[in-house]
């Protein structure tokens, strides 16, 4: 199925058509997590979206705190953004070496910055490839270009925010990952976290939202995989995972299906399952 809505998700044939224009800005998001082996920066190099530049979602983080790639301060945002030439103006198209992953977790951030000038490639670079699209090695001339951002409270949430809303059921709570992960079943990635979920939680993995060639299910389905969840879409929604990256899927995934009273746990599994004082519900 083949969209196109600036502010969520456009296809590989939109911007092929678009590749070139002076106000298109493609970003190449790229992340994995240690266990798949794979250096995004050097994938870049090697092959990436003509005119794309990289997006480090680690160095485009708050490095004051110690939870991985957290949102940056809005000052350090702007003075990235300004570095890759993304300011004022720009249609923003960005994408990811997996398919849809780790593309949602900055077009969150943006969102969050207040810049909604920004949508996904359904289906990424893999899909972008398998048509026969043209790649590049080399890497854009970039001109500074100002931007205006101003964070928007409303889209995150910190861990007081979150176990309150847990302990009173005050919002629906997703979890993205895989279902061992939130049963309690299998072993975190990272050392030191304790397994299982966050109590009144339910389970969406990432991964049921999307086809098998990794672009976004139709709305008509996303809406209906939530509510076999137990997700009552009339509610607010706070969006979960291992380290709010793919959160931004399910985000990404409730925007797309006319939900707007959504917002993200930026610390995650990783904040919550390292605090001994915080309760975890298994099964």
């Amino acid at each position: 199925m083949s969209r196109t809505d600036l502010k969520t998700l456009v296809s590989t044939d939109w911007l092929a058509d678009q590749i070139g224009e002076p106000d298109l800005r493609v970003l190449d998001a790229s992340w994995y997590l240690p266990a798949q082996n794979r250096d995004p920066k050097a994938e870049y190099a090697e092959s990436h979206i003509p005119g794309a530049r990289f997006f480090d979602i680690d160095a485009v983080s708050d490095s004051n705190s110690d939870l991985p790639h957290m949102a940056p301060p809005v000052e350090k945002f702007m003075s990235r953004m300004r570095a890759l030439g993304v300011g004022d103006g720009h249609r923003v198209v960005v994408y990811d070496g997996a398919g849809l992953f780790s593309a949602a977790r900055v077009w969150w951030l943006f969102r969050h910055m207040g810049q909604d000038n920004i949508a996904v490639l359904d289906g990424g670079l893999p899909k972008w490839i398998a048509e026969g699209r043209p790649t590049e090695s080399t890497a854009p001339v970039i001109r500074d270009r100002h931007m205006t951002a101003t964070r928007n409270p409303a889209l995150v949430k910190d861990v007081t925010q979150v176990a309150l809303a847990s302990k009173l059921n005050q919002a629906e709570i997703i979890d993205a990952r895989a279902a061992e992960r939130f049963r309690g079943d299998a072993p975190e990635p990272r050392q030191g976290l304790r397994a299982g979920h966050i109590p009144n939680s339910k389970n969406v993995p990432f991964t049921t939202l999307l086809n098998e060639d990794k672009t976004m299910k139709s709305p008509l389905e996303l809406a209906s995989i939530f509510e076999a969840a137990g997700v009552d879409l009339d509610r607010p929604i706070i969006t979960s995972c291992g380290s709010g990256v793919t959160a931004a899927v399910l985000s990404l995934a409730l925007e797309i299906i006319g939900h707007r009273d959504h917002a993200l746990y930026d610390g995650s599994w990783t904040e919550w399952g390292s605090y001994d004082d915080l309760k975890v519900e298994q099964g």
